[in-house]
């Protein structure tokens, strides 16, 4: 999968896709660098009068519920309607589930009237949704009551989307393939905006393939070299999230095809 990883990485390049976000305003600029880094082209339009006929127009709609409201759910519904009437992938970022129970309400109403391609969490939003004890402190996870795998596949097979669970190891499931990426960096866990910035490179990538699983996988190996390599070369969080979105967009074929480290179980 190494091969074909790469080669998605250059197609976003290539096509330059138009990812619709209805994201949280404390990551929105990272989510918008780290669109147009790996490639993509981004748009927020939050509104619900802006947000379905920008839908309509887009390639990928990113939905993450970090800074919930009523409206925000509203409009989320509506651009993901129009979304799975385009057929464009819609991908979830159940940011925070677990931790109160109007996220969770917010994600499984969303679960329940949009057709979601990709869900994208922690271990402990997975773990919620999956009905699989899952910690979490604020926004953070604090673990999980089985195994990441465990909890991706039974919220595949529940809901038909591929599921990610995000860590220093991701794990990806489809419900039938389960992939592992082994790329990542402990930094990324601590820096604010890098899992909200994963999901809009997973956004670009599953623009560009009919195969969520091979999206999200790719997405992650790639996104988690360039974490690893700006960790390396970086001495604080400041500099880690600059040098994280300059390797992300500096990234060759070349590169990733020998770093990407994911193994299908």
């Amino acid at each position: 999968m190494r091969d074909e990883a790469a080669e998605l990485m250059i197609l976003v390049r290539e096509k330059r896709p138009l990812i619709h976000h209805i994201t949280n305003y404390v990551t929105v600029k990272d989510c918008a660098d780290a669109t147009i880094c790996a490639g993509g082209s981004p748009v927020m339009a939050h509104h619900l009068k802006d947000a379905e006929e920008m839908a309509a127009h887009a390639s990928a709609l990113l939905l993450n519920i970090g800074t919930p409201s009523d409206d925000i759910e509203k409009a989320m519904i509506a651009a993901g309607k129009v979304a799975n009437k385009k057929g464009i992938p819609v991908i979830l970022d159940p940011v925070g589930v677990g931790a109160t129970r109007y996220r969770t309400k917010m994600a499984m109403n969303i679960l329940d009237n949009v057709k979601v391609s990709i869900i994208k969490g922690n271990a402990g939003e997975i773990g919620t949704l999956a009905g699989i004890e899952g910690g979490m402190r604020g926004v953070d996870s604090i673990g999980i009551g089985g195994s990441s795998v465990d909890a991706c596949v039974t919220l595949s097979k529940r809901t038909g989307a591929t599921v990610a669970v995000t860590g220093v190891v991701d794990v990806v499931s489809d419900g039938e393939r389960t992939a592992v990426i082994n790329n990542g960096h402990t930094v990324m866990s601590i820096v604010s905006g890098t899992g909200c910035m994963a999901g809009s490179v997973i956004a670009c990538y599953a623009s560009c393939t009919d195969d969520m699983l091979l999206a999200s996988a790719a997405a992650l190996a790639v996104f988690g070299i360039a974490g690893n390599k700006a960790a390396k070369r970086t001495k604080g969080l400041g500099s880690f999230m600059a040098s994280l979105k300059e390797d992300l967009s500096l990234m060759t074929q070349n590169e990733a095809v020998p770093l990407a480290n994911i193994r299908l179980l």
